[in-house]
Protein backbone atom coordinates (compact mmCIF):
# COMPACT_ATOMS: atom_id res chain seq x y z
CA UNK A 1 0.00 0.00 0.00
CA UNK A 2 1.41 3.61 -0.77
CA UNK A 3 1.90 6.44 1.71
CA UNK A 4 0.95 8.86 -1.87
CA UNK A 5 -1.71 10.49 -2.12
CA UNK A 6 -3.59 9.92 -6.13
CA UNK A 7 -1.24 11.89 -8.84
CA UNK A 8 -3.52 14.81 -9.31
CA UNK A 9 -3.03 15.60 -5.85
CA UNK A 10 0.44 16.83 -6.87
CA UNK A 11 -0.17 17.88 -10.40
CA UNK A 12 -2.21 20.71 -12.01
CA UNK A 13 -3.13 18.39 -15.01
CA UNK A 14 -6.90 17.15 -14.73
CA UNK A 15 -7.95 14.84 -17.61
CA UNK A 16 -7.47 13.56 -19.98
CA UNK A 17 -3.69 15.62 -19.63
CA UNK A 18 -3.07 13.42 -16.14
CA UNK A 19 -0.87 10.94 -17.56
CA UNK A 20 0.59 9.11 -15.02
CA UNK A 21 -1.58 6.47 -12.79
CA UNK A 22 0.26 5.94 -9.47
CA UNK A 23 3.42 7.50 -7.49
CA UNK A 24 5.87 4.62 -6.22
CA UNK A 25 8.47 7.14 -4.26
CA UNK A 26 9.43 10.53 -3.53
CA UNK A 27 13.12 11.29 -2.20
CA UNK A 28 14.87 14.84 -1.62
CA UNK A 29 15.97 14.07 -5.41
CA UNK A 30 14.22 11.49 -6.96
CA UNK A 31 10.83 10.75 -8.11
CA UNK A 32 9.42 7.35 -9.30
CA UNK A 33 5.90 6.92 -11.21
CA UNK A 34 4.28 4.20 -12.85
CA UNK A 35 1.60 4.44 -15.76
CA UNK A 36 -0.25 1.11 -17.75
CA UNK A 37 -0.77 1.46 -21.12
CA UNK A 38 -4.25 -0.24 -22.35
CA UNK A 39 -7.63 0.82 -23.59
CA UNK A 40 -9.11 1.83 -20.00
CA UNK A 41 -6.85 3.60 -18.77
CA UNK A 42 -5.60 7.33 -18.59
CA UNK A 43 -3.31 7.08 -21.56
CA UNK A 44 -6.26 5.38 -23.64
CA UNK A 45 -6.79 8.89 -25.95
CA UNK A 46 -3.80 8.64 -26.80
CA UNK A 47 -2.76 5.22 -27.83
CA UNK A 48 -2.61 4.09 -31.48
CA UNK A 49 -5.01 1.74 -33.14
CA UNK A 50 -2.89 -1.42 -32.05
CA UNK A 51 -2.70 0.00 -28.46
CA UNK A 52 0.65 0.96 -28.09
CA UNK A 53 1.68 4.83 -26.95
CA UNK A 54 3.91 6.58 -29.89
CA UNK A 55 7.23 7.16 -27.70
CA UNK A 56 7.31 11.06 -28.14
CA UNK A 57 4.71 11.00 -25.70
CA UNK A 58 7.22 9.79 -23.01
CA UNK A 59 8.55 13.43 -23.05
CA UNK A 60 5.48 14.76 -21.02
CA UNK A 61 5.30 11.63 -18.91
CA UNK A 62 8.80 12.64 -17.75
CA UNK A 63 7.83 15.67 -17.14
CA UNK A 64 4.73 15.05 -15.11
CA UNK A 65 7.01 12.93 -13.24
CA UNK A 66 8.85 15.89 -12.69
CA UNK A 67 6.09 17.92 -11.59
CA UNK A 68 4.95 15.08 -8.83
CA UNK A 69 8.13 15.73 -7.26
CA UNK A 70 7.69 19.54 -7.43
CA UNK A 71 3.94 18.78 -6.05
CA UNK A 72 5.07 16.10 -3.22
CA UNK A 73 7.44 18.61 -2.08
CA UNK A 74 5.28 21.46 -2.14
CA UNK A 75 3.06 19.73 0.05
CA UNK A 76 5.22 19.07 2.48
CA UNK A 77 6.42 22.68 2.75
CA UNK A 78 2.48 23.43 3.55
CA UNK A 79 1.44 24.85 0.34
CA UNK A 80 -2.16 23.68 0.01
CA UNK A 81 -2.22 24.39 -4.26
CA UNK A 82 -0.12 23.01 -6.86
CA UNK A 83 1.56 25.56 -9.21
CA UNK A 84 2.07 24.80 -12.72
CA UNK A 85 5.78 24.18 -13.97
CA UNK A 86 6.48 24.88 -17.29
CA UNK A 87 9.33 22.17 -19.65
CA UNK A 88 12.03 24.66 -20.88
CA UNK A 89 13.77 22.15 -22.97
CA UNK A 90 14.35 18.37 -22.84
CA UNK A 91 18.17 17.11 -23.95
CA UNK A 92 18.76 13.53 -25.28
CA UNK A 93 15.91 12.44 -25.48
CA UNK A 94 15.89 9.15 -27.20
CA UNK A 95 13.30 6.13 -27.20
CA UNK A 96 14.10 2.39 -28.20
CA UNK A 97 11.26 2.33 -30.84
CA UNK A 98 8.69 4.42 -32.30
CA UNK A 99 5.90 3.37 -29.68
CA UNK A 100 5.71 1.65 -26.08
CA UNK A 101 3.66 -1.60 -26.06
CA UNK A 102 0.30 -2.29 -25.45
CA UNK A 103 -0.60 -3.48 -22.30
CA UNK A 104 2.38 -2.70 -20.31
CA UNK A 105 3.33 -0.41 -17.69
CA UNK A 106 6.01 2.03 -17.61
CA UNK A 107 7.94 3.04 -14.88
CA UNK A 108 9.39 6.21 -14.39
CA UNK A 109 12.38 7.24 -12.65
CA UNK A 110 13.61 10.90 -12.23
CA UNK A 111 16.35 11.92 -10.48
CA UNK A 112 17.73 15.90 -9.23
CA UNK A 113 20.56 16.86 -11.31
CA UNK A 114 20.43 20.90 -10.15
CA UNK A 115 17.73 23.19 -8.78
CA UNK A 116 17.81 27.19 -7.65
CA UNK A 117 14.09 29.08 -6.60
CA UNK A 118 12.67 28.58 -9.89
CA UNK A 119 14.93 26.05 -12.46
CA UNK A 120 15.47 22.45 -11.91
CA UNK A 121 17.31 20.05 -14.13
CA UNK A 122 16.18 16.54 -13.98
CA UNK A 123 17.88 13.22 -15.85
CA UNK A 124 15.82 10.09 -15.96
CA UNK A 125 14.54 7.25 -18.03
CA UNK A 126 11.40 5.28 -18.31
CA UNK A 127 11.69 1.33 -18.18
CA UNK A 128 9.72 -1.64 -18.97
CA UNK A 129 10.28 -4.46 -16.73
CA UNK A 130 14.22 -4.28 -16.22
CA UNK A 131 14.59 -2.49 -19.87
CA UNK A 132 15.17 0.95 -19.92
CA UNK A 133 13.17 2.09 -23.11
CA UNK A 134 13.57 5.96 -23.03
CA UNK A 135 16.22 8.59 -21.59
CA UNK A 136 16.64 11.92 -21.22
CA UNK A 137 16.99 15.02 -19.35
CA UNK A 138 14.48 17.95 -18.83
CA UNK A 139 15.14 21.33 -17.95
CA UNK A 140 12.15 23.40 -16.03
CA UNK A 141 10.66 26.47 -14.73
CA UNK A 142 8.55 27.29 -12.01
CA UNK A 143 6.81 30.77 -12.44
CA UNK A 144 5.89 33.29 -10.21
CA UNK A 145 2.78 34.20 -9.82
CA UNK A 146 3.34 37.25 -11.98
CA UNK A 147 4.41 35.23 -14.10
CA UNK A 148 1.68 33.31 -14.38
CA UNK A 149 -1.32 35.78 -14.73
CA UNK A 150 0.69 37.85 -17.64
CA UNK A 151 1.13 34.08 -19.11
CA UNK A 152 -2.80 33.50 -18.98
CA UNK A 153 -3.16 37.15 -20.32
CA UNK A 154 -0.51 36.84 -22.97
CA UNK A 155 1.33 39.63 -22.23
CA UNK A 156 4.99 39.55 -22.90
CA UNK A 157 7.09 40.00 -19.58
Amino acid sequence: MSDFLPVGAYLPHRAPMLLLDRVIQVSDDSVICEVSINATGVLAPFLTAQGDLPAWYGVEIMAQTVGVWSGFHARQRGGDEIRPGMLLGGRGYRASSAAFAANSTLRVEMRLLMRDDRLGSFEGEIRCGEAIIASGRLNTYQPNEHELIQLQQGVQP
